[in-house]
């Protein structure tokens, strides 16, 4: 149990880089960008390229640019050619298919057998002061993960607290009041996405070497997950502010992976139902507001009818 537990909380550190992501795209910025999936393979593929080449650390920043090119690609679909977002997020995902499919060197999938990843450095700098602790050396990539996020996520804080985040903010609640504050809305958005998709390649980058293997296929259903552990930690903690809504992010994809463990360990729902599972409650989720307000509305309507019989 406790070895699920553990690994649970691993994949929910490391996938909560992609929640923290559509944080910034879906929450804050206000647009649907749908070049998750394959910028989070994308992020994988030069992550694990990269390392079987022997650089696995210079895969992660190599890994992270390559996904803030993905995201400006996106951007620039949609503020310079006028296609609407979430067309323009299909076509660049759409994309990614083939710039996937070389950065594996023209296949499908390509794995690390023997090659140290950033994991495995870690374990053999930290292993034997954790061994000695008592801890475990086991213990690395959860430690590694774990700090990586919560990396990101200050910075991410800080970001949005500077002047240039602070406009990317504005941008998502109101464009127009932006560009009469003599500021670019499509220069915000296009930096938004970038750093956004950075987030994400971040996440398949980590993924990638962590599993030590990488598949065309991998992202599929990716932005799902996103916004499942999205969901779930702002309904936990809420989204009153940024920094709350950062530690969501976090807090949601450890539950998520947890109830998937548990799931898949109890049997409860069969596995092969499982995404399915997982979408409707995507589903209700986002349309728990739209929900509870008209209960809300047909309650007044019969309290008024009730009063209005008498």
């Amino acid at each position: 149990m406790l070895l699920i537990t553990q690994t649970a909380f691993e994949l929910g550190f490391q996938y909560a880089l992609v929640a923290m992501a559509l944080f910034l795209s879906y929450r804050i910025l206000d647009v649907a960008d749908l070049t998750t999936d394959g910028c989070f393979v994308l992020g994988a593929a030069v992550s694990v390229t990269l390392t079987a080449a022997g650089h696995p650390i210079l895969a992660i920043p190599a890994a992270m640019a390559a996904g803030a090119c993905a995201g400006f690609v996106t951007a620039f679909l949609q503020t310079r050619m006028g296609v609407p977002s979430i067309l323009a997020g299909i076509i660049t995902n759409f994309g990614l298919y083939t710039v996937n499919f070389f950065a594996m060197g023209r296949s499908s999938n390509a794995s690390l057998l023997r090659a140290d990843t950033i994991f495995t450095i870690m374990e053999k700098a930290l292993g034997p002061a954790l061994e000695a602790a008592r801890i475990g050396s086991s213990w690395c990539e959860l430690i590694l993960s774990a700090g990586i996020t919560i990396l990101m996520g200050v910075l991410l804080y800080l970001f949005l607290g500077t002047r240039l985040g602070l406009s990317i903010r504005a941008t998502g609640d109101n464009r127009d009041m932006v560009r009469a504050s003599s500021v670019n809305p499509a220069y915000t958005v296009t930096v938004g996405l970038c750093v956004s998709n950075a987030l994400t390649a971040l996440s398949g980058a980590v993924v990638g070497q962590g599993q030590k293997t990488v598949d065309i296929n991998m992202g599929t259903g990716i932005v799902v997950i996103g916004l499942a552990c999205l969901i779930i930690g702002e309904t936990v903690l809420g989204r009153r502010s940024i920094g709350k809504g950062i530690v969501a992010v976090m807090v949601g994809a450890i539950i998520y992976r947890l109830i998937y463990a548990i799931v898949l360990r109890t049997k409860v729902v069969p596995t092969e139902c499982l995404k399915l599972f997982v979408a409707l409650v995507v589903a209700l989720a986002i349309a728990a507001p739209t929900i509870k307000e008209g209960v809300g509305f047909e309650k007044r309507k019969l309290a008024a009818g009730r009063k209005g019989g008498r």
